[in-house]
């Protein structure tokens, strides 16, 4: 814990510095309130409350656009992989992870292609579909007080896809992860534990699309993001600190609200 502290205090300095080399990047103070809004929502997401991934990415969108936000995201969600993967490491369940990522991997690779050609308005229309429909099915699954989970791998199949394209498109996977580990019916640390590490492995390898392909990600974009390094690792304290105070029955309450709210939100994204 004290190496965490340690860590994020000198990453504090760091960005505080760096930031007054970043004043040529001119934006206005709504938008950069909202942006400073996102990252610490998303440190709070990235400690460990699931389902606030939503909310980050439709401020970000609001503050940059949808597709340029996509990239300038993608830092920052690293940043939050990093501390969460040292923070939960041993909470990690590895079968799931290796279980969940190549149809994620897929996905990805069919959101690089689709992200150009694809209308917004139909794409968000459809992810809000299946994410509450999905909620829906898991919520009932809940409530029968079943202690089996799905073992067909079409499950890990659909779920990873749609996940792998949500998260190249809009950064949005968090919805399908959380309902994926939720039927795995993992504990709270583990929860967590294992989706730090699959969010680091994927938003790595959705790196170099952002850059080469999309060409989301440039040096003002990183300017922006050192700006905003602060408010991510703020949100990652207070995440840390709040997670340790949810009661486990409650947190997979909070979880499935949280992403039901959000899919409804991303309609008026």
């Amino acid at each position: 814990m004290n190496v965490f502290k340690d860590s994020i205090f000198g990453l504090l300095m760091f960005s505080s510095s760096f930031s007054y080399m970043t004043l040529s990047v001119h934006i206005t103070l709504s938008s950069f309130l909202l942006a400073a809004s996102a990252a610490f929502l998303m440190g709070l997401s990235k400690a460990g409350l699931k389902g606030l991934s939503i909310f980050n990415v439709t401020l970000m969108a609001l503050a940059f656009g949808a597709k340029s936000s996509t990239g300038l995201i993608m830092p920052l969600l690293l940043v939050g992989d990093v501390f969460a993967v040292s923070y939960y490491n041993r909470h990690a369940q590895w079968k799931y992870i290796l279980q969940f990522l190549p149809w994620m991997a897929l996905g990805i690779l069919i959101g690089v292609f689709l992200g150009k050609d694809l209308p917004e308005q139909t794409f968000k229309t459809v992810m809000v579909f299946v994410i509450l429909i999905s909620l829906g099915i898991l919520f009932w699954w809940d409530r029968r007080k079943s202690e089996t989970v799905p073992k067909h791998g079409a499950f890990a199949g659909f779920i990873g896809i749609v996940a792998g394209i949500c998260t190249m498109i809009g950064n949005l996977a968090g919805a399908f992860t959380n309902i994926f580990f939720l039927a795995m019916r993992l504990p709270k640390n583990e929860f967590v534990g294992t989706a730090a590490w699959l969010f680091l492995i994927t938003n790595l390898f959705k790196l170099p699309f952002h850059i080469w392909v999309w060409k989301t990600i440039s040096y003002e974009t990183l300017l922006m993001d050192a700006k905003l390094l602060p408010c991510i690792l703020l949100g990652l304290i207070v995440g840390v600190v709040l997670v340790k105070k949810i009661n486990e029955r409650y947190y997979k309450r909070f979880i499935i609200i949280v992403t039901a709210l959000g899919a409804i939100a991303i309609l008026f994204r």
